[in-house]
């Protein structure tokens, strides 16, 4: 028989974290009847901590299985904390046998995911919510990998800043098909002209654009403004990569980390091919928050009031820079689907489906 799933999430700050886990823990309760799983989110300050806090909350709550990461900031319903020492609690009661925890590393991974072959097919297994270590380079192709070991499993999250407890790959749980949930993602960028074909490039390096010097292109597609200075698109304008087959123009932003106008080069914070496309876009506030609102609607519509919980994983480039100072990211998705419990936090690269992405914001919503 499947129990109902309930959630409850609190938030705390404090001088240090026994101060802050003992106001998480008063607010928390006795928590969801039944509760089986916690999720934990911890800004910088608190990153060496984990493993006590951890500790901490599983011999409170005597609740075994948890799964987090620390961020630059973290997420809640309504509200972003920022550099002060903090943390973000949810509680869950989930269905007998319905999840199964990620363990850090690569070997630990593959491991899990054989013995656990015969549940992952039966229970219809391919949703899961992954922290990522950022010094690990081959990150997108575990993700990747994960996705397809899941039978194009749809993962969520985002790499952590804290080096426990993701190790050297991802941690995090995999949920089985009775734990339903939808998500969306919302760009932060927005495309300023056609999509071009790369014609010439070796490794990172862009030489030519529809059988153009790239940087001519580029210059065109920004404008006479910008070109004119180049020293200013730092920070403004990236290369957009096209996700192929994507339903909703989803692309992924990479920096521009280079710009040689004498040989007309441009230098992307990303491996490039011949004939696959590329397109340049901006940093732009208010398409970031138009787009933010189109996502909503979208999982508004979708959810039709079943909304549980929710986890939610953004850029550290967005909030607080690209939205405003006064938690107005988290305060648009309260105000638009109501106060539910949530929790996230600000990553160095968000993950939707089986892709790392950038200058994103990555909402699931259990339903």
């Amino acid at each position: 028989m499947m129990t109902a799933t309930t959630f409850k999430a609190v938030c705390a700050t404090g001088a240090d974290w026994q101060t802050i886990l003992g106001r998480c823990l008063e607010d928390l309760g006795t928590g969801p009847a039944d509760a089986n799983f916690g999720l934990l989110y911890v800004t910088a300050p608190l990153a060496a901590y984990l493993d006590e806090v951890l500790a901490a909350f599983r011999n409170s709550t005597g609740i075994e299985h948890w799964t987090g990461s620390a961020g630059a900031g973290i997420c809640f319903s309504g509200r972003e904390i920022y550099d002060e020492p903090a943390m973000a609690v949810m509680l869950a009661s989930f269905p007998e046998d319905s999840f199964r925890l990620i363990p850090a590393g690569i070997k630990p991974l593959s491991e899990m995911l054989i013995s656990n072959r015969e549940w992952i097919s039966e229970h219809q297994a391919n949703f899961a919510i992954v922290h990522a270590d950022p010094r690990n380079p081959h990150i997108p192709q575990i993700i990747e990998s994960l996705s397809n070991d899941l039978d194009s499993g749809f993962l969520v999250g985002g790499l952590s800043s804290a080096e426990e407890p993701c190790g050297d790959g991802l941690s995090g749980v995999l949920f089985s098909s009775e734990v339903q949930v939808i998500s969306g993602l919302t760009q932060g960028c927005i495309p300023l002209g056609p999509k071009h074909t790369v014609s010439e490039c070796d490794r990172n390096i862009l030489a030519k654009l529809d059988g153009r010097p790239a940087l001519d292109v580029f210059c065109e597609d920004i404008g006479e403004v910008l070109s004119k200075d180049l020293s200013r698109v730092a920070g403004y304008i990236f290369a957009g990569l096209p996700v192929a087959g994507s339903d909703t123009g989803d692309y992924l932003v990479r920096n521009l980390i280079g710009i040689d106008p004498r040989q007309k080069l441009l230098a992307v914070g990303d491996l490039l091919e011949e004939q696959t496309t590329i397109m340049f876009c901006k940093r732009d506030g208010e398409s970031a928050r138009q787009d933010m609102l189109r996502m909503l609607d979208d999982l508004g519509k979708r959810a039709r009031g079943r909304i549980k919980g929710g986890v939610y994983y953004s850029c550290l480039g967005r909030g607080r820079h690209q939205f405003g100072v006064n938690s107005e990211e988290l305060k648009m998705i309260r105000d638009e689907l109501g106060d539910f419990p949530l929790v996230g936090f600000f990553a160095n690269g968000e993950i939707s489906h089986n892709r790392l992405y950038g200058y994103t914001g990555v909402l699931t919503l259990f339903v």
